[in-house]
């Protein structure tokens, strides 16, 4: 797993702790939602500068998200790149900011996962939390793995050594 995945990782944990002491949540508001929470951690912005370079284009996080071009200079554009190249895809963001994610709630058990709010603060938690336990254990299954073949060439040098 890259680098990128483990700053990821680091950024969903934040934003968990983040929110459960009271770090300001409200769904409609770009800089506070799903999104703009993660962004916060993972960017380095203030919830009023992601907000205030939303606003310079209409809709929300998943219309900016549909027409995102990297390529427009417009600051939110710029913003959703910078989340990119942190290990996020588009379709992460979209699913984030909806809690709607497949692989994420097939690990939420019945009957929670058909009845998330993408404005419920705990709801919010909860698909944060199932998405981070998601990613420490790929991190660890792609170490072990990783160990495994280091150890499997460390033998096979000693062997034509």
């Amino acid at each position: 797993m890259s680098a990128s995945k483990f700053e990821l990782i680091a950024a969903i944990r934040n934003t968990i702790d983040k929110l459960k002491k009271g770090s300001p949540y409200q769904w409609g508001h770009m800089g506070s939602c799903n999104c703009g929470n993660l962004a916060q951690e993972l960017i380095h912005l203030s919830k009023a500068e992601i907000h205030r370079f939303a606003m310079e284009k209409s809709g929300d996080w998943n219309d900016q998200l549909i027409d995102y071009c990297p390529d427009s200079g417009y600051p939110m554009d710029l913003m959703i790149s910078k989340m990119l190249e942190k290990g996020l895809t588009i379709n992460e963001l979209r699913h984030l900011e909806k809690l709607s994610d497949p692989k994420i709630l097939k690990n939420i058990p019945f009957p929670k996962r058909d009845h998330l709010k993408k404005n419920n603060l705990s709801d919010v938690l909860l698909y944060f939390e199932t998405w981070l336990e998601m990613l420490e254990n790929q991190w660890l299954e792609e170490s072990v793995k990783l160990d495994a073949i280091m150890l499997q060439k460390n033998n096979l040098d000693k062997v034509f050594a």
